[in-house]
């Protein structure tokens, strides 16, 4: 049976309030007592109940971690750095799955019934009202990967997509290519429609390139391979803005089945950067999106929100960068 705080207590010779206030963050205690207290647990083998602490302190240190998009390799990523990063804080992730989910008051429900202490939203493509939703909730919530705004409603931490749809406009029309297209993912995505944005805004400048957009109906290989497929039955561009490595990655393969080459009769440049996009066999020219920093930032921002829950909402955007692989033909 797990040893109880009682009997730390006896092994150590103090009262039970003060063993609890000893593993109690903030919690009054001397330095002699908190040594007899902490050698009496390591000798006994006890750990403090998490679910006790929490009904003593009021805080469960539960993070609501909230995505809709499991099909994309990159929140494996997402996820991992997420969740180690929130737990080397003491604090314990929950993640959420919200694919299909269109009510963010169903979602607000539900992590108030977990007694979660804040939110993090990692998703590009919910639109801001779900993060809002727990803000008016009096949860404290930060968008990671979320739309970038001057004067944000809630903690928005992620990169400019408008600006990476300029930048991959620009490598493209470097290689001196006049017939280019942007292939999105789900038009209402919000990263879709800033990428898209920002690339034809671009082009604009460039009246003798002709311009065309589509969209996959997510970003996942499938919806990628299935909407080049689709483009390939027509006329396809001399090169592609894929706005996601996933989707990039299932347009290469439909090329490829066309009997294509790739880059000297279709080019491709992706988003994100993510580790299979450097693989030999993929080889992927894409946009480097600083994945790791933008993290690291979201649990600052989190773990300080806990401390000051009206913190005034700040955008922190991270610059991109393109990685040139073999994807696009040399300059």
């Amino acid at each position: 049976m797990a040893v109880t705080l009682k009997e730390v207590a006896e092994r150590a010779g103090v009262s039970r309030s003060a063993v609890s206030r000893t593993f109690t963050d903030g919690a009054s205690v001397s330095d002699k007592m908190r040594r007899k207290v902490e050698k009496a647990a390591r000798e006994l083998g006890y750990s403090p109940n998490a679910l006790a602490s929490s009904l003593t302190t009021g805080r469960t240190k539960l993070i609501g971690l909230v995505s809709n998009n499991f099909h994309n390799p990159i929140f494996l990523e997402v996820f991992d750095l997420f969740t180690r990063g929130l737990q080397d804080r003491g604090l314990r992730p929950l993640l959420v799955n919200l694919s299909d989910e269109v009510d963010p008051e169903n979602s607000v429900r539900m992590l108030r019934q977990y007694s979660v202490d804040g939110v993090v939203v990692a998703s590009s493509t919910l639109p801001s009202g779900f993060a809002k939703a727990f803000r008016d909730a009096g949860v404290p919530v930060v968008h990671s990967f979320g739309r970038y705004s001057s004067a944000p409603e809630v903690h928005v931490v992620g990169i400019d997509n408008m600006e990476c749809g300029r930048m991959a406009a620009r490598a493209l029309i470097a290689r001196g290519h006049d017939n280019l297209a942007f292939m999105g993912g789900p038009e209402t995505a919000t990263s879709t429609q800033d990428r898209l944005a920002g690339f034809m805004a671009e082009l604009a400048m460039h009246p003798e390139i002709k311009t065309n957009y589509s969209f996959a109906e997510a970003y996942s290989f499938d919806a990628g391979r299935h909407e080049m497929l689709r483009l390939l039955r027509k006329s396809p561009a001399q090169a592609y803005f894929c706005g996601d490595d996933v989707l990039s990655i299932g347009a290469l393969s439909a090329i490829q089945e066309a009997g294509l080459s790739v880059p000297d009769d279709v080019g491709i440049i992706g988003l994100n950067d993510m580790e299979m996009a450097g693989w030999e066999n993929i080889n992927l020219t894409t946009i480097h999106q600083p994945i790791r920093e933008i993290i690291t930032s979201s649990i600052e921002l989190m773990t300080a929100m806990l401390d000051e829950p009206d913190r005034y909402p700040e955008a922190r955007i991270f610059p991109c960068s393109i990685v040139e692989r073999g994807t696009l033909k040399p300059f």
